[in-house]
């Protein structure tokens, strides 16, 4: 069973409603795709890992960001056109409703990346 962080609600409670609201949407589509993966708070902001951080989130005035890695921005670069993004944040405007579908396929991808990871550093480790 999936833990859920005390520190991560306590993160969620401390914006207005209607941005707790999508806080969760993202924490709880995060916590479906990524079942595996250990909540913590991580340069305070919510953060979900494996073997290593797989994506981050974190709310702001203006948007919600998502923080999957350069790789998870890079692998949906064309999809991300209209939201303002960076190397490895990806913006999402607090006035619109979010992508939750697009969010999912990202967490797939960096979850995919992150089990690729672990099974790496098995093998190198049997070597």
């Amino acid at each position: 069973m999936f833990l859920k962080s005390k520190e991560v609600d306590n993160y969620i409670d401390g914006f207005d409603e209607n941005i707790q609201l999508k806080l969760n949407d993202i924490r709880n589509l995060i916590i479906e795709t990524a079942p595996l993966s250990k909540e913590v708070i991580s340069y305070n902001m919510p953060a979900y890992k494996g073997k290593g951080i797989i994506v981050y989130f974190a709310a702001f005035k203006n948007h919600i960001s998502l923080f999957p890695t350069s790789s998870g921005v890079e692998a949906f670069e064309e999809e991300l056109k209209p939201y303002k993004h960076s190397k490895g944040t990806i913006q999402f405007p607090i006035t619109k409703p979010l992508p939750i579908d697009l969010i999912r396929r990202i967490v797939l991808f960096r979850v995919k990346e992150d089990l690729e990871k672990g099974a790496l550093s098995c093998n190198s480790k049997k070597k």
